[in-house]
């Protein structure tokens, strides 16, 4: 399937970071945020992205342009600069990206309706730009093929920062994103993005900037019994502040990060 990737936002809560970049490019340990959760799709078959680009999305673009040169050994005639040699020896090779500039201002079902035309698959894979996770994308796909819906969400725990889902079942009875709150159950799932959608989705959306993707869509397919969710109970994890950011690195030096499945 083809993965779409929002990249779009403004990152506010890690201003310290996204004042200087978008917030895709963070590192984890020397690579970007982004390259690590692409590693978690390429490793198990999923090599065509679409990148939905916004704040600072030159920034993304120029990465992956100069993908090739940063990554790999280079031999250079000094004077005829067509004469370069790449010496292969990195392991990203068959990545398809498409790099989609979808605005500055776009809510996120906008950015995904703007990148609509370059989705080929029937269905296709969705994720935001800042979170990590050990998801089994096949089990994952199957599990959206099994109930014939328009969409399924990874549900993740805890629900601390976030809106809680409201289960029946598997299916998600009301999709709310607001802050849970401290009454919350901490037993409760939440959307941790490594989402499945059919294309019918997109009749869903519009390119106005306003339109968002959770409120409104989403919240409508839940009333209609259209929305499901897959329980993720491995490691997640996602990058909104500084304090996640040094999570995550130390994670990553002391070779205990939990979603490097490659």
């Amino acid at each position: 399937m083809d993965v779409v990737i929002l990249c779009g936002g403004l990152g506010t809560r890690l201003r310290e970071e996204t004042e200087f970049r978008p917030k895709p490019m963070v590192n984890i340990g020397a690579r970007p945020i982004l390259w690590h959760i692409m590693k978690v799709f390429a490793s198990q078959g999923h090599r065509n992205f679409v990148l939905a680009l916004g704040y600072k999305g030159e920034m993304i673009k120029d990465y992956f342009l100069n993908y090739e040169a940063m990554n790999n050994d280079i031999t250079i005639e000094l004077g005829k600069p067509e004469k370069a040699q790449l010496h292969s020896c990195h392991e990203e090779c068959g990545w398809k990206i498409t790099l989609a500039s979808t605005g500055e201002k776009a809510l996120k079902g906008a950015r995904l309706k703007k990148v609509e035309k370059y989705v080929k698959s029937d269905s296709f894979l969705l994720t935001y730009g800042d979170g990590v996770a050990d998801v089994d994308l096949e089990k994952l796909a199957a599990f959206h093929k099994s109930h014939g819906k328009m969409v399924t969400l990874t549900g993740v725990n805890p629900a601390s920062r976030f809106g809680e889902l409201k289960l029946e079942g598997d299916r998600v009875a009301r999709f709310n994103e607001k802050p849970a709150g401290p009454g919350a159950s901490k037993d409760g799932y939440i959307n941790g993005g490594y989402m499945v959608m059919n294309r019918a989705i997109f009749d869903r959306l519009t390119e106005d900037d306003s339109c968002d993707l959770e409120y409104g869509p989403l919240e409508a397919l839940a009333e209609e019994g259209q929305l499901m969710v897959y329980r993720h109970h491995g490691f997640w994890a996602c990058m909104d502040t500084l304090r996640d950011t040094e999570y995550l690195n130390k994670l990553w030096a002391e070779g205990r990060a939990g979603w490097k499945v490659w």
